[in-house]
């Protein structure tokens, strides 16, 4: 699950960039998208509720700070990123290569980083 600050910005965004497909949509809070074989639940924020009566759900604050990311293994880092620029992702930098594996990250409209990852 990821909250985000505007659903069909982020739905049209996953859709174009990532090629995610969308699997359900509920009330214009939430989107359940379906990338790779799994599942991404896209969520407005909110205050705490009965089942959690101290959290409130909000998109990244600090894009530079974040405390979680998600990874895809993929085979070929260099092509990716150059696909995946062409639809509008915005790389942090080009592929780095380090101990064996190429990188790359990414953020969503929201700052979630991303990072497609290839053995070398």
């Amino acid at each position: 699950m990821l909250v985000v600050a505007d659903v069909e910005r982020s739905r049209d965004w996953y859709v174009r960039v990532l090629d995610a497909r969308v699997a359900g949509e509920y009330g214009g809070t939430s989107v359940v998208l379906e990338l790779l074989g799994s599942w991404i639940l896209l969520v407005t924020g909110g205050g705490p509720d009965a089942g959690k009566p101290t959290v409130t759900l909000a998109p990244p604050a600090e894009p530079d700070r974040p405390s979680a990311q998600l990874v895809f293994r993929v085979d070929d880092c260099p092509g990716l990123y150059e696909l995946l620029s062409a639809r509008g992702a915005e790389f942090l930098a080009a592929p780095d290569v380090r101990d064996g594996e190429t990188r790359a990250f990414f953020r969503d409209p929201d700052g979630h980083l991303f990072e497609i990852s290839a053995l070398t």
